[in-house]
């Protein structure tokens, strides 16, 4: 089998807001269940704030946190040093051909040279935000888009797949 594709996963507000103390600015349900039917099966990658924020541990999907941390409570993760380590536990036993990388922004930075596919939810507001993702470059090309009004209280947002030019769309 060829190297598993990975894949950045996020959402992100209009003033790159990804993160507000320790969990998301936003309640958007859709994002959720989009989050987790891009994840399902998969191995997340993540780090370990982002680990202690989950509700728990997410039913299906593998849980790889990369941190320096020696000791915390880990249960249910498989605990790793660095990137390297990570993709090649990923790696292991995974027959769905994707790596789901999940947060943090320092994560997200580590992991995106890497990357083959973003997914991102934007998110057409601004939010209050401790954690910022900076806006795509030009290396990345729009292969899908599909859009949502703005109901109710929620936000108008757009789920959008990303791939590197230059890669096969």
């Amino acid at each position: 089998m060829s190297e598993p594709e990975i894949v950045l996963i996020y959402a992100r507000a209009a003033n790159g807001a990804i993160g507000y103390e320790g969990s998301l600015p936003w309640h958007l349900p859709a994002d959720l269940k989009r989050f987790k039917a891009l994840t399902m099966r998969k191995p997340m990658v993540m780090g370990r704030k982002t680990f202690e924020s989950l509700p728990g541990l997410l039913p299906g999907r593998r849980h790889i946190v990369l941190t320096h941390k020696e000791r915390w409570d880990s249960e249910g993760a498989e605990v790793v040093g660095s990137a390297a380590d990570a993709l090649a536990l990923a790696s292991q036993g995974n027959d769905t051909g994707e790596i789901a990388v999940v947060g943090g922004a320092a994560i997200y930075d580590v992991f995106r040279p890497l990357a083959h596919r973003i997914e991102v939810t934007e998110i057409h507001a601004d939010f209050k935000g401790d954690t910022f993702m900076k806006p795509l470059g030009a290396e990345w090309e729009v292969a899908a888009r599909e859009d949502h009004a703005a109901e109710g209280d929620r936000p108008a947002y757009s789920f959008v797949t990303y791939r590197r030019s230059g890669d096969d769309l």
